[in-house]
């Protein structure tokens, strides 16, 4: 079943990327865009172009696999000591939503953990940073030191910050660290390599469950050799591939995505059903990835509010571009 994910706001910080501790915080509290009725004359047009630019992001199928897995490894973890903890890897093509559903567990886990622990603002439970391209061992700790505000300055070494970064997220009861991009780091070099040592490291020094998300994890060069071996023998795999049509119950969980996405439009002239009725031709278009889908549909909403005909049809799908992956997979279904 598909819903959309519920969201309790307290503000929002446009621009705060995730990867610092104000922006990730403002995004774990902060609801989209309200809904109202598209005939609300209150509702002005810049409002609806708001809404329909991020509209709600939706838990899929996929989304719960991963939730229950990382409740399970936390608890696994839980009196585990430094090097017997286990994580997961969250791999799969690009656009399938990876970042999107690791963003969601970090947020689904801070919310607990506020409830749970009231009044405790200085908590940090959740860390969330991306590889940095061509990452060195100083480069990756100096993210998770940005994340929470900690000065670096030119005379701190590695060792230093990383002994500061591990002290910290100890003190702030972090328990869930999330990196993404881990794919960036090219094992067969000699930086990568060592980047990829010093994220074994902190997986020891730091008492929490790490989750990455990766391209591809499994051809890229992090599972491969020595240092790969180490982190196959404690990371399990979560293969987020494109959702498939290929069966009844493939179709119906496509169907049920289109349809939840298809009832949060709120466009004056939008016919209900009309995206539902050409889910197969969404589905080869995208080739089923997440998202592609949430892009052609935002982008053809923002065309139907801007151009004033306020209805998606099919005419107008196909006239917005997706990425090139995209395009190239979904030529055939152009054509028809």
């Amino acid at each position: 079943m598909v819903s959309p994910i519920s969201t309790d706001a307290v503000g929002f910080a446009p621009l705060a990327p995730p990867t610092v501790w104000q922006g990730w915080d403002a995004f774990v509290h902060r609801a989209p865009a309200p809904a109202r009725d598209a005939t609300d004359p209150a509702w002005s047009q810049a409002e609806r172009e708001d809404y329909h630019s991020e509209l709600a992001v939706m838990r899929t199928p996929a989304m719960d696999s991963v939730f229950t897995a990382v409740r399970r490894l936390l608890l696994v973890n839980r009196r585990q000591q430094a090097g017997a903890r286990r994580g997961l890897i969250i791999s799969g093509p690009a656009t399938t939503g990876k970042t999107t559903t690791m963003m969601a567990l970090g947020r689904s886990f801070q919310l607990a953990d506020t409830r749970q622990h009231p009044g405790q603002a200085e908590r940090r439970p959740v860390l969330f940073i991306s590889v940095p391209p061509a990452a060195t061992p100083k480069m990756l700790v100096s993210e998770f030191a940005r994340f929470l505000g900690m000065p670096i300055t030119d005379r701190l070494n590695q060792t230093q910050i990383t002994g500061a970064v591990c002290d910290l997220l100890c003190e702030l009861g972090t328990q869930l660290v999330l990196i993404d991009d881990v794919h960036l780091l090219d094992t067969q070099r000699r930086a990568g390599a060592e980047t990829s040592d010093q994220l074994k490291y902190l997986g020891e020094r730091i008492p929490a469950t790490f989750v990455y998300s990766a391209i591809d994890i499994e051809t890229s060069s992090l599972l491969s050799g020595v240092r790969g071996a180490q982190i196959a023998g404690r990371f399990k795999i979560f293969r987020h591939h494109p959702l498939a049509y290929a069966t009844e119950q493939d179709r119906a969980v496509w169907d049920d995505l289109v349809w939840a996405m298809e009832n949060l439009l709120r466009l004056r002239a939008h016919r209900t059903g009309t995206l539902v009725k050409h889910a197969a031709y969404l589905h080869a278009r995208t080739a089923g990835r997440i998202g592609s889908l949430s892009h052609l549909i935002r982008e053809a909403a923002l065309i139907a509010i801007t151009e004033g005909t306020e209805r998606i049809t099919k005419q107008l799908l196909n006239e917005v571009e997706l990425e090139a992956a995209a395009e190239t997979q979904a030529r055939p279904a152009r054509r028809k």
